[in-house]
């Protein structure tokens, strides 16, 4: 009686373990679990990451291989350097990111979300090693590109206001009568004369 118990208990102890593994597996397969086997571990290094987040999608060529895992600071080796940021990345076995590639900070859309991209170089000769680094190009802030906007919205006013005047080759072309009554004068003597489109004058010879 007592071994039918044991034999019973051991049945059931064995039917949950396989119902633990089974669930482990499911819920790492919709967690996107990745074993070390299945790709390495790289860092980007910038001066300014414009809000990426870990988890961001990593893209090579426009295609996701892999996500960022962590970002930390950088102290610089010279007190007068700026701070860093390391990004360390999860990145697919089957990608070899050459030394030559470009890696920025991209954003999907005007206000999407951040991801990072990288635009593979050609020296597959010399490609990123497990655990290597290598430095990106830091992304424009926010300010400076609507700085950069609002200076090219002055410009525009500016150069309307000017043409508004009759100011600058296109506002005497439009606001000038005297250049407007040569212009006037010139395509009506082509009309009557056609033939001067194509004269040519003859060149003087040289003494």
């Amino acid at each position: 009686m007592i071994f039918g118990k044991t034999k019973l208990e051991m049945k059931v102890g064995i039917f949950v373990f396989l119902g633990i593994v089974i669930l482990s597996v499911f819920v790492l397969s919709l967690g996107g679990f990745r074993t070390w086997t299945s790709g390495y571990e790289v860092s980007f290094i910038f001066n300014f990451v414009n809000g990426i987040k870990v988890g961001a999608p990593v893209r090579f060529a426009g295609v996701d291989v892999g996500e960022v895992k962590n970002i930390t600071f950088v102290a610089p080796n010279n007190p007068t350097d700026p701070i860093k940021t390391n990004i360390r990345c999860w990145v697919n076995k089957n990608i070899k990111i050459p030394m030559d590639s470009t890696i920025w900070v991209n954003t999907l859309g005007l206000l999407g979300e951040k991801y990072l991209e990288i635009m593979p170089g050609k020296d597959y000769a010399n490609t990123l090693a497990k655990g290597a680094s290598l430095d990106g190009e830091d992304p424009l802030p926010m300010h400076e590109v609507v700085k950069l906007a609002n200076n090219i919205a002055t410009n525009l006013d500016e150069s309307i206001a000017k043409i508004n005047h009759g100011q600058g080759t296109v506002g005497k072309l439009l606001y000038d009568d005297a250049i407007y009554k040569e212009i006037e004068a010139l395509s009506m003597d082509l009309r009557r004369n056609p033939w001067k489109l194509f004269w040519k004058t003859k060149e003087k010879p040289l003494k």
